[in-house]
């Protein structure tokens, strides 16, 4: 991937520690970009990186239950982020689900590529389409649907 992205990188408690091993081994990769992060995730993928000796821009926003999903979402809309990879707890209640809410629709509204998994993470990353300069992604269409 040639082009420059601004990659946002959000994960609950409990999957932080997945977010860092997904982040370290694809530190080549991540390494190239822009990161921005909700603080703690932020932190932790900084220290892991910088114990790795590998040297990437990381910037960290407020945690997210402190206004940094917002602060992510925000910068979906105002179209600075390319592409957002958001682990998600599903298995535990989070205070801020209406903030979590928020950053993944402005996501699919503003037609971000979010990933929830790291499965799914991998293949966007990995993508040729980003360097592919024919492939320009449509424009999301909110027209009724007339059933008649």
């Amino acid at each position: 991937m040639n082009k420059k992205l601004t990659i946002a990188l959000v994960a609950h408690d409990q999957r932080k520690a997945d977010m860092v091993e997904w982040a370290v081994f694809n530190a080549e990769t991540l390494s190239k970009h822009r990161l921005v992060c909700t603080g703690t995730t932020g932190s932790l993928i900084k220290k892991a990186f910088e114990e790795k000796g590998i040297a990437a821009e990381v910037i960290c926003m407020n945690s997210g239950p402190l206004g940094g999903d917002a602060e992510i979402a925000a910068m979906v809309v105002r179209k600075e982020i390319h592409l957002a990879i958001f682990l998600i707890d599903d298995l535990n209640p989070q205070p801020h689900e209406a903030d979590i809410q928020m950053l993944l629709r402005q996501c699919r509204i503003h037609n971000v590529p979010i990933a929830c998994n790291r499965y799914s993470a991998d293949l966007m990353i990995t993508s040729s389409l980003w360097d592919n300069d024919k492939y320009v992604p449509t424009i999301p269409q909110y027209i009724k649907f007339n059933r008649q």
